[in-house]
């Protein structure tokens, strides 16, 4: 008789615990997928973006302490900083129609020559930065580094750059 009480009481108890899950409130909607953030307006969130880069800016020149007799290698910088304007909806639709139009070894040629231009593009950051970079105090200097390797990090968390390898 103990051993039936007792398979009631766990059958009971199994069965109201299973009652309050499914009580519990539903769990929120899941987050969009590829399909729905395709729907966001692209100039919007380039605006959106060149306001965060802006702010950034902004902040780093304040956080540097940039005086009047660097401001012009601050200028050079922030431009050479600035993203680069996308590309018209027209010549990316031209661009695919090309493609079509290639062969694989013409497409590949043709995604090097694209690869290239991008490398030659942060060549120019590079550089800029370095010239910027020397035209800082050492104090200034030291500033610039632990803001840079915060963003790196920063990005790190967020897909991006992987910080050194480890051997």
């Amino acid at each position: 008789m103990k051993l039936l009480s007792r398979h009631t009481l766990l059958a009971g108890l199994l069965a109201t615990a299973g009652f309050a899950t499914l009580a519990q409130t539903p769990p929120p909607p899941a987050t969009p997928g590829p399909a729905q953030m395709q729907q966001h307006d692209p100039a919007q969130w380039r605006a959106k973006m060149a306001e965060r880069h802006a702010k950034h800016m902004a902040k780093l020149k304040t956080e540097l302490g940039i005086t009047p007799q660097q401001q012009g290698a601050w200028n050079s910088f922030a431009e050479a900083m600035q993203p680069p304007a996308p590309p018209q909806k027209a010549s990316r639709e031209h661009m695919r129609a090309e493609f079509t139009k290639m062969t694989t070894p013409e497409r590949i040629d043709q995604m090097r020559a694209l690869r290239d231009r991008r490398a030659a593009l942060m060549d120019q950051r590079d550089i800029a930065t370095k010239t910027f970079y020397a035209a800082l105090t050492p104090e200034q200097q030291q500033k610039f580094d632990k803001i840079t390797l915060r963003m790196m990090h920063r990005r790190d968390h967020h897909g991006g750059w992987h910080g050194p390898q480890r051997g």
